[in-house]
């Protein structure tokens, strides 16, 4: 029997916070009331922004509340191999593309459009359509250049690809004993960053490519993850992952 598999997910790149203590506080619990495996995964693949220092206060901290945690601690620093293989499959199959605006150029676009820009659910203006026009052979001289880019999800692509409703079970509450199934809005985001050239993942990709190495079930998180849920589904049915059922709780 597969055991329910719960985990925290932190990143060193600042102090935790009560909020934080919340998350993995009701993550230990439930793991040890279902019987379940509760992991520890320390979210690092900002390189710049992440240090061994916050990542040590992190274990001391979890220490301090009681917390334990199987081991060993998966460190996606580590792991940047994974993600490529998935980021590879993707671009094989032409549902990511280079962008490369930058801010400016982005609100260069829009202003001279004229238009009212849609913007997404954290009010960032949605990544205009002017790369996916551009023809392959443009993309590589650019990229052979060194110019700067990022890969973004062609999320239009990617929902005809799966061709049928996308939704994430949502438990109802704390006891784990009932779900809901919410329809997933992955749109609502626009052609989302997926990689970075340097770096071969963004927080998404990293995400679902991990929850299903490490077999994790029941995602319970805070509230302001959960309309980016809707992106790391699209993502788990592209990629064919197995999709855990979601908590995500008050802040």
């Amino acid at each position: 029997m597969t055991l329910p598999t719960f985990r925290f997910a932190p990143s060193p790149n600042g102090a935790l916070h009560l909020g934080h203590a919340c998350s993995a506080l009701l993550n230990a619990r439930l793991a040890s009331q279902t019987g379940g495996r509760m992991l520890l995964r320390i979210e690092d693949i900002d390189t710049t922004r992440c240090t061994p220092e916050f990542e040590a206060a992190i274990y001391r901290d979890l220490e301090w509340l009681g917390i334990r945690w199987e081991m060993p601690v998966r460190r996606q620093s580590e792991h940047f191999a994974d993600y490529r293989e998935a980021l590879d499959r993707l671009i094989a199959e032409g549902l990511v593309y280079p962008a490369f605006m930058s801010r400016g150029e982005i609100r260069a676009f829009i202003a001279q459009s004229g238009k009212k820009w849609p913007h997404d659910p954290d009010g960032a203006p949605l990544y205009p359509p002017a790369d996916k026009a551009l023809s392959e052979r443009e993309r590589k001289r650019r990229m052979a250049e060194g110019a700067p880019f990022a890969w973004r999800l062609d999320v239009a692509a990617a929902l005809d690809r799966i061709g049928n409703s996308l939704y994430w079970e949502e438990f109802t509450d704390e006891t784990l004993t009932a779900t809901h199934r919410i329809e997933a809005e992955p749109q609502s985001w626009g052609d989302v960053i997926v990689a970075r050239k340097e770096v071969p993942t963004s927080y998404h990709l990293a995400v679902v490519v991990d929850d299903a190495i490490q077999g994790v079930s029941h995602v319970v998180r805070g509230r302001d993850l959960y309309l980016a849920t809707s992106v790391q589904r699209l993502l788990q049915e592209l990629l064919g992952l197995p999709a855990p059922r979601y908590l995500h709780h008050r802040l």
